[in-house]
């Protein structure tokens, strides 16, 4: 058997999907040089593809047009398996044709699971003993906690697998945790760490129904150690959050910032129309 008749193994998490964000340029000059047939080709050729895609068990994909200059086309990839997500991924890039699209930003993360999220001890503990005064052997407790393990099972679910939603506005951003002399998120004790986040946490909470968050991990996989997908209908929502949370010591104190991306989610045939393809 030759290598490239040997199957791939699949690069799978034990837990969660691969997500990919890829922002492209469009070459007009390129594009102009193609004949009226070569160019609906190629626009029937990323058509397919996209359907191909999308049609596949546990992945998503969003097509974006890009708000500003730093790019023109975004896509959005959430799939199970590495190997399937870099295969799209030279499929998509050469899709409208050979130097047409020229990558100008992407990102690879994995969806994960929070470490500070509570856990039913703590709630146990603080919530029911501690503010409702509840007995560990009274059915109000045992019910209370029933609920809080059953809600925590389907936030866990939604970390890990979150459905894309189809809201027209999605901003995408890297991020780290400072690692300065003086500000060293990782010189802080884990119960430091934990309640700063309980309060940064707090505040995206109050944006439920406005803004949907998709916080994923990149440390050892890209240049920062989260991305930051915002979904939401308006504009002001994603710039009041993100206001908002700069307030917060997790933020203002131990947060650094990549550059933000801004895309509006578009059927094909309208975000062909807006790229002029």
């Amino acid at each position: 058997m030759t290598d490239s008749q040997r199957p791939f193994d699949p690069v799978v998490p034990a837990a969660g999907w691969h997500m990919l964000h890829l922002f492209y340029r469009v070459e007009h000059g390129q594009w102009q040089l193609l004949s009226d047939d070569e160019q609906r080709a190629a626009k029937t050729r990323l058509a397919e593809l996209v359907q191909e895609i999308r049609a596949v068990a546990d992945t998503q994909l969003l097509t974006l047009s890009i708000a500003t200059p730093k790019a023109d086309l975004g896509f959005v990839l959430t799939t199970p398996d590495l190997q399937t997500a870099n295969a799209w991924e030279k499929r998509l890039s050469l899709s409208l044709g050979p130097d047409i699209l020229t990558p100008v930003f992407s990102y690879l993360s994995l969806t994960e699971l929070s470490e500070y999220t509570t856990t039913a001890d703590d709630y146990a503990a603080e919530t029911l003993r501690g503010e409702r005064g509840l007995a560990p052997d009274s059915p109000e407790y045992a019910a209370a906690l029933t609920e809080f393990q059953e809600r925590m099972k389907h936030y866990g679910q939604w970390r890990l697998y979150p459905p894309l939603p189809a809201w027209p506005v999605v901003c995408f951003y890297p991020m780290s945790k400072r690692r300065g002399n003086t500000q060293n998120w990782y010189r802080l004790s884990y119960k430091e760490r934990k309640e700063l986040m309980a309060g940064h946490a707090r505040i995206g909470r109050t944006w439920a129904g406005k803004i949907k968050q998709i916080i994923s991990g990149s440390t050892g996989l890209d240049d920062a150690e989260w991305g930051v997908t915002l979904f939401s209908r308006s504009t002001e929502e994603i710039k009041g959050i993100v206001y908002e949370m700069r307030f917060d010591a997790v933020s203002a104190e131990y947060a650094e910032f990549g550059e933000f991306y801004i895309g509006l989610q578009l059927p094909l045939g309208e975000l062909f129309n807006r790229l002029q393809l």
